[in-house]
């Protein structure tokens, strides 16, 4: 009989696979592995997204976690390659870079994305947000599936996204601590090297860390999809103290830098054009100062605060022209040869936040959140105009640089003060989290002009011919609100019943409020006088966990009034002799009222000894119902299977199958994708111990069969016609 000596064992070899948390146990008695799912209960795993450390058991949120072993095993090119394989949760692509996430139909513009819970605000649906996090520096990533105004202010409508760094550790004695990781990947020949060491006493550590990665163009199923590459590069640093007994200070700095990414999507311009990030970078400082238990009902307070700057540097090559015929005969072609859009986006936030433990079946959080985001862009365009005679002779050339500013220099303060009250009733069968929030809002902008100034042929002219204003300086006000009611309720024995309520808000951005890019044949503009989207959202869903089996399912609406969407109308470019010239052009304007329901499961079983399967499946449907229209970048119904088997001398061996329908439920303008399946393999060893030193190998293929297949939110994306092939992976850590 094998005894469940399991415990022990789980710090060493906890699995977060597939968004569930399961453990791999060895028993040194009978030398066998089992993958037994009862060993590390619910009420085992810690969230912290939900601004104070909760028992996954008492979160009554749709939760995916995803911790570092995950990264390690999977190919990981960026954070969203490794969360878009959790239910609910699809990858939207701009190349293997460039990567953004998809939350049951909601983009990253109605979801809140923190970095060790610090927001991440940045600018267009090219900048990839996930794509600036070192992956191999990651502890855990836990998203939040649904409304999370309340904690996190505007924004959060589809939920949140918190990647948690790794970090050091106070120890009773004095340790130092490292991890050599390597890895490479077939598909775009990428390489990539990751090096972190940590020292630390009882008061006091250090973690330092830093990371390459190069890729050349990926490899599809087709051919090369050029414009692909990355060289990317990070260094972080994150120091602990503890003064006096219960106080505990933190400061992190964190620099993530990305060199010559190639964006081969971008709808902007047509297949031949190319765009690249020269730079785009971040920097983040931030830290905290928290006391805890202060008495006994006083358990915690915590100030903390934060800076980040988001540098984001193109060049676009558009590779069009323009043929004009003049009365004379002669012909004008007019050539944008570059086009370099460059901002600077920085953000600035602090935090008061406490929590008090009335009693042992109540705790209330209250804090006060205050953050600010500044953008500066700049953008020249280098045009060459030529006037030809009839014969082809060049009669004249001019060489124009236009210099424009895309988003008037302008900012966005929010102020905000939220409440959370936990309850256990019923002899904590029961448990009611009951949440609001209010915050104010300012938005200031400068006066902004369509073209601030030309240079032709080395001349400068400040006020050139039809420059007009495309907004007023200004400065707004806005009072919004937020809450949230959230239920668990066990029914029976591994059995709950969890229901979700919230109301949540979204501002406008600052791109919404005021864009303004030429495309040449149409124009994208903002619009100040947008309204902020409002959001009600419900989900309800059943747990069971059992021994061997856990399942989890859930149904969920989400109804958005003032839903921004880009509608058709015209920008008055040039006004001579009492007449206008108009180009068409998309407005940001409120016009839509948004539905989106749908449904997930998700599970795992032990149905033998070593072996596990787990299986989920997620499906969102959305319609503006405005306009009885289905809404724009809807993932199709998906599916996983995946199988384990587990064995403690060697490792383990995993083999997923993953399964897409058809999407032509569509928004108009939108391509219809066909249904696919992908089938992937995943091997490790266990860890291989030299003394104090230790060694596991990870490895793989993705997409087996070389499938060639398209991704249904990436197809909006000019040159992304197919998903990467056939890739083969290693990756070797080495801790010491």
């Amino acid at each position: 009989m094998i005894k469940k000596k399991w415990i022990a064992a789980i710090a060493a070899t906890a699995l977060i696979f597939a968004g569930k948390v399961n453990a791999q146990m060895q028993h040194s008695e009978s030398d066998m592995y089992l993958f037994a799912l009862d060993t590390l209960k619910l009420e085992d795993v810690v969230v912290s997204s939900l601004k104070v450390d909760k028992k996954l058991a008492e979160t009554p949120a749709n939760l995916s976690i995803i911790n570092s072993l995950d990264f390690k095993r999977n190919s990981s090119f960026t954070t969203a390659d490794v969360l878009s394989k959790e239910p609910g949760i699809a990858m939207s692509s701009d190349g293997m870079w460039s990567k953004g996430l998809n939350v049951r139909g909601l983009g990253e513009d109605r979801m809140v994305t923190l970095i060790d819970g610090n927001r991440v605000e940045t600018a267009t649906d090219l900048t990839a947000s996930l794509s600036m996090i070192d992956v191999n520096d990651i502890e855990r990533v836990e998203v939040i599936k649904g409304a999370q105004s309340v904690l996190y202010g505007s924004g959060a409508m589809g939920g949140i996204v918190n990647v948690i760094t790794k970090d050091g550790y106070f120890a009773d004695k004095a340790y130092v601590h490292g991890s050599l990781l390597g890895g490479f990947n077939s598909v775009n020949k990428s390489h990539s090297e990751y090096l972190s060491v940590m020292t630390g006493a009882k008061r006091w550590y250090l973690k330092l860390n830093a990371s390459y990665s190069q890729a050349d163009d990926v490899m599809t199923p087709e051919g090369v999809l050029n414009n692909s590459s990355f060289t990317t590069n990070n260094i972080s640093a994150k120091l602990g103290l503890k003064p006096f007994k219960n106080h505990i200070f933190k400061f992190q700095f964190q620099r993530n830098w990305s060199n010559d990414v190639g964006i081969p999507g971008g709808a902007a311009f047509a297949p031949t054009a190319t765009a690249d990030y020269k730079d785009i970078g971040r920097l983040l400082f931030d830290g905290s100062y928290e006391i805890k238990n202060i008495t006994e009902m006083f358990t915690s307070l915590k100030l903390s605060a934060y800076s980040q700057v988001i540098i984001r540097n193109v060049e676009m090559r558009p590779n069009s022209r323009t043929i004009d015929s003049m009365p004379d005969g002669k012909v004008k072609i007019t050539a944008p040869q570059l086009v370099t859009p460059n901002g600077i986006h920085k953000t600035k936030g602090a935090q008061l936040q406490t929590v008090f433990d009335f009693s042992d079946n109540n705790t209330f959080i209250a804090g006060i959140d205050v953050w600010r985001r500044d953008v500066e862009t700049t953008r020249t365009k280098f045009v060459n105009v030529t006037v030809h005679k009839p014969n082809g002779e060049i009669a004249n050339e001019n060489k124009v640089e236009r210099h424009e500013t895309p988003i008037p220099n302008s900012s966005f303060t929010s102020a905000g003060l939220f409440v959370q009250d936990e309850m256990r009733l019923l002899n904590d069968r029961l448990i009611l989290n009951i949440g609001g929030r209010l915050d104010g809002i300012i938005v200031e902008n400068e006066e902004c002009h369509d073209v601030d100034y030309i240079i032709q042929n080395g001349k400068k002219n400040d006020n050139p011919p039809g420059q007009r204003i495309t907004y007023q300086a200004d400065k707004t006000h806005d009072i919004t609100w937020s809450a949230n009611a959230g239920a668990i309720y066990n029914m029976f024995r591994n059995t709950d019943l969890v229901v979700n309520v919230a109301r949540s808000y979204r501002a406008p951005s600052l791109e919404e409020r005021f864009k303004y890019i030429d495309l040449g044949a149409y124009v994208q503009l903002g619009n100040q006088d947008l309204k902020p989207e409002d959001g009600y959202f419900a989900d309800l869903g059943v747990r069971y966990w059992g021994n061997r089996l856990q399942v989890e399912g859930s149904a969920f609406v989400n109804r958005i009034t003032n839903m921004i969407v880009e509608a058709p109308g015209e920008f008055i470019y040039n006004t001579t002799d009492g007449k206008s010239d108009t180009l068409p052009a998309l407005i940001a304007s409120n016009v839509s009222k948004a539905l989106l329901y749908g449904f997930e499961i998700d599970g795992s079983w032990m149905f033998a000894r070593n072996f596990y399967a787990d299986f989920s499946g997620s499906y969102t449907v959305g319609k503006d119902t405005e306009n009885d229209t289905y809404l724009p970048l809807i993932p199709p119904f998906s599916g996983r299977l995946g199988l384990t088997y587990n064995y403690h001398k060697v490792g383990s061996v995993s083999v997923s199958l993953f399964a897409a329908s058809k999407q032509d439920k569509i928004a108009e303008g939108e391509i219809p994708t066909d249904g696919y399946c992908r089938l992937d393999m995943a091997l490790s060893t266990k860890v291989f111990n030299f003394g104090r030193c230790g060694l596991q190998i990870f490895g793989g293929i993705d997409n087996i069969t070389n499938t060639a297949y398209v991704n249904h939110l990436s197809t909006n994306r000019g040159d992304i016609r197919y998903e990467p092939g056939r890739n083969f992976y290693i990756r070797a850590n080495f801790t010491f």
